[in-house]
Parts: structure tokens; C-alpha cells; sequence
């Protein structure tokens, strides 16, 4: 069984930095891909930004250049440094990544979520 665990959201002040956390565990030969996704109350879930195996990242335009993925391998580990946030931002972020459960077996894990509020 793997479990996706997202830690670190809040509530902040416009303009100011949150650093959220996914960590991996359980039964893992390897991650592929892993992501950052939002959704917003009454809007769909959109992805937020995305790191591969080798550490290629791409973000969603309205968070570039205020927002950094970046993950441990070692740690099975996901993390999004957000600055500047704004209340736009507040959301529910949901941790996903593409896992091999064996060499051949790979699937795509969700976490719980953990919420966001970026109010004054």
C-alpha cells in the first residue's frame, strides 16, 4: 500500500510564504513524475506545477516565478516553496505522483490534501 501525506499548509497574510510537504511511503521500487494540484471552492482542480525524475519542472502560469517545486529522492519527498501568495492562492493542494510498485507496475497516488488560506 503507498500513502501520499501532504503537510504544511495555513493560514497567511497576502505576501507572504508557505512551504508545503508530500511525503511517499509504503511499498515503492521507484517515482516517476510527481505534481502539485489546487482546487479552489467551486472550481476544478487544476495542476499547479510538476517535477519528473530528473528534476524538469514546469508550473502553471499564474504561479511562475512565485512558486518552486522541487523534491528529494532520497526522501520520497515533494515540495512547493510559495511566495508572494495572494488570495487567489487559497486552496486545497493535493500532492499526486506517478509510482512504480514493482519494475513493470505503475500507478498514480493522490494525497488527502491540505488547505491553504491566504487571507488578511
Amino acid at each position: 500500500q503507498v500513502q501520499l501525506v501532504e503537510s504544511g499548509g495555513g493560514l497567511v497574510q497576502p505576501g507572504g510564504s508557505l512551504r508545503l510537504s508530500c511525503a511517499a511511503s509504503g511499498r515503492i521500487f521507484s517515482i516517476n513524475a510527481m505534481a502539485w494540484y489546487r482546487q479552489a471552492p467551486g472550481k476544478q482542480r487544476e495542476l499547479v506545477a510538476t517535477i519528473s525524475s530528473g528534476g524538469s519542472k514546469n508550473y502553471a502560469t499564474s504561479v511562475e516565478g512565485r512558486f518552486t517545486i522541487s523534491r528529494d529522492n532520497a526522501k520520497n519527498t515533494v515540495y512547493l516553496q510559495m511566495n508572494s501568495l495572494e488570495p487567489e492562492d487559497t486552496a486545497v493542494y493535493y500532492c499526486n505522483a506517478d509510482i512504480f510498485v514493482t519494475l513493470m507496475t505503475m500507478n498514480k497516488y493522490w494525497g488527502r490534501g491540505t488547505q491553504v488560506t491566504v487571507s488578511s
